[in-house]
């Protein structure tokens, strides 16, 4: 009938509409996590350091964006910051890696000082007797051991940062979620195009789960191997 609202099926171009969505969602993410990566590191750092200020400060900073919504943070840097500053923008990309890392930084911040905290404290004896600086024994004895610790729950908190992400939706960017939205309505099949969109979520947050108990089985492993230096006494026959 002529007038009528005609609706496509999905096809090979709205599939690559919305691979090319899914790269934006990991380009968004892989930068929160770097920027966000590296601002929690240091708050992480800052709060287990000897600096009560600067203790105070990770203290505020991560207790202030655990508090709010992610989507609220994203409102505040899109929506906010132009109010701050009249007659400025900022574009829909750029806002939502901001807001996302500022999100990431306060979480990578408690899984970096939760790791540092784990380290024994005979290892910060060991470091301080040898005379290193503060700064030194975090660089060469502390961090590399705390590394194996972070990367299991810094993992975890990838995955949920994907699935976040699609709250930038809202200020009109188009990652994953947006191309499904605009894929249901240009071929009025909503049922097929969201479960393209969360075959997609499934595949790279499954993919990253496994990458991280595979790592965890790895260090089980190491951990529980014998040293084989110490071992080769008993295998001589020796006494202990």
């Amino acid at each position: 009938m002529e007038g009528s609202l005609m609706f496509e099926s999905l096809d090979a171009q709205d599939l690559r509409f919305i691979a090319h969505a899914t790269l934006v969602t990991l380009q968004i993410c892989g930068l929160a996590v770097l920027l966000g990566g590296t601002l929690g590191l240091i708050l992480g750092i800052f709060a287990t350091g000897r600096v009560r200020v600067l203790r105070w400060l990770s203290t505020v900073w991560v207790s202030a964006i655990r508090g709010v919504p992610v989507l609220l943070i994203i409102f505040f840097v899109y929506f906010g910051v132009p109010l701050l500053s009249p007659g400025s923008s900022v574009p829909e990309y750029w806002a939502a890696v901001i807001a996302l890392s500022v999100f990431a930084s306060a979480y990578i911040s408690e899984i970096v000082r939760g790791s540092i905290q784990a380290i024994p404290r005979g290892q910060f004896e060991a470091a301080e007797a040898l005379g290193l600086p503060y700064l030194q024994l975090l660089r060469w004895v502390i961090l590399p051991q705390a590394t194996r610790i972070i990367i299991p729950p810094g993992i975890g908190f990838l995955v949920i940062l994907i699935k976040d992400s699609s709250l930038v939706a809202v200020i009109g960017l188009i990652e994953l979620t947006r191309s499904g939205n605009i894929v249901a309505s240009q071929t009025g099949q909503p049922i097929t195009s969201y479960l393209v969109v969360g075959a997609v979520y499934f595949v790279i947050c499954y993919t990253l789960s496994l990458a991280g108990r595979r790592y965890e089985r790895r260090l089980t492993v190491r951990a529980s191997t014998p040293n084989v230096i110490d071992a080769l006494p008993l295998a001589k026959g020796a006494t202990p």
